[in-house]
């Protein structure tokens, strides 16, 4: 499939590249989501959340939602990072209130060693469709971001059967059985490298790990179980397609200790959760990789002067030249005033540097 053309908006993969930019560029993780009327209401005829996931229809409408709203620079794939592990088999469902589960979670020594890797183009197919359906409705306006989870962060869902609090039986096996949990990471790091170039080959132009839970481990068994998983990941993805560039975003939430290791990963930038200083972040990793981030999401609740003042104070922090995509920390809240997001689009997109 070709797409060589470039977005007439390619702030967001030039600032990534550490290229010129003419204006700070803005994406929100999670723009697309239950803080906006349109997505719920899409969502509601979608029937629960896991058909809007699975119907490449539904999921291009949400992904474009927040672009007609506002001035963004950058669309990201509507998905959710549970449908790898769903496509291994697991049973993925979501209880009312309770967040996403699996029927069949990852508990017996047989079923992990049983483990494989899904073909994308077969088991991951409505990804690929909407990532597609997606490219072709933007028209080369703005580019699109595909993304997966980490291997350890799938990994926790998959041993946990769902979210949780503590980690309490990924970390017990972590600890007991060292080898069962890498056995998992394994097969997860090649589903996800397989799955992030297939979203790359059907039109993604930049491509992001969620490394939600990395932060909950221990020094060192971070750079075991999380950043050497996602290191390989890098290594084997498409650096490029169609003739250009495509660049990678880590983001461990949590992660700001081990910003240096992240950057040795080979990624092209590092998301920033809102509790490391994002001009102190620039100074430690000088010009190898491009930051985003890192506005706090609960800002967003307070007035519209104090969302534009936390967002200035976020900017005069990075500093001058290029390199910064805005974003928030983690993902927006469901709660979140839209006329707010408005304000923080409109912020940062009017900021001069000095």
């Amino acid at each position: 499939m070709t797409h060589a053309k470039k977005p007439q908006n390619d702030n967001f993969l030039r600032a990534l590249l550490r290229e010129p930019v003419d204006r700070t560029p803005l994406w929100l993780m999670r723009q697309a989501g239950r803080y906006l009327p349109e997505y719920n209401e899409t969502r509601r005829r979608a029937g629960n959340f896991l058909a809007l996931c699975k119907n490449p229809g539904y999921a291009c409408e949400v992904t474009l939602q927040p672009l007609a709203r506002y001035d963004l620079d950058a669309a990201i794939l509507f998905s959710d990072i549970l449908t790898v592990p769903d496509a291994m088999g697991l049973g993925l469902y979501f209880a009312d209130g309770e967040g996403p589960k699996f029927e069949r979670p990852l508990r017996e020594e047989w079923a992990i060693r049983d483990l494989t890797a899904p073909d994308p183009y077969d088991h991951l197919r409505y990804v690929l469709d909407a990532v597609a359906e997606i490219r072709r409705a933007l028209n080369n306006s703005v580019p699109l971001i595909g993304f997966s989870g980490s291997p350890f962060t799938l990994a926790c869902y998959m041993v946990e059967g769902g979210g949780s609090d503590d980690f309490r039986r990924v970390k017990t096996m972590l600890y007991d059985r060292p080898d069962l949990l890498h056995h998992i990471l394994k097969v997860n790091a090649e589903a996800v490298t397989n799955y992030l170039n297939a979203q790359i080959e059907s039109g993604a132009q930049a491509v992001q790990i969620f490394d939600t839970w990395g932060g909950a481990l221990s020094h060192a068994a971070y750079r075991e179980f999380s950043l050497e998983y996602m290191q390989r990941v890098i290594s084997g993805l498409k650096k490029t397609h169609d003739g250009e560039r495509i660049p990678c975003i880590v983001f461990t939430k949590g992660g700001g200790q081990w910003l240096e290791a992240i950057v040795a990963t080979g990624c092209d930038a590092v998301g920033l959760d809102w509790t490391t200083d994002i001009g102190d972040a620039r100074r430690r990793v000088g010009d190898k990789v491009a930051l985003q981030g890192n506005f706090d999401p609960m800002a967003l609740f307070a007035s519209p002067a104090a969302v534009a003042a936390e967002a200035t104070r976020i900017l005069d922090s990075y500093g001058a030249g290029t390199g910064h995509v805005f974003n928030l920390g983690h993902g927006i809240n469901q709660h979140t005033p839209p006329e707010n997001v408005s304000v923080l689009v409109e912020t940062v997109h009017g900021y001069k540097n000095k």
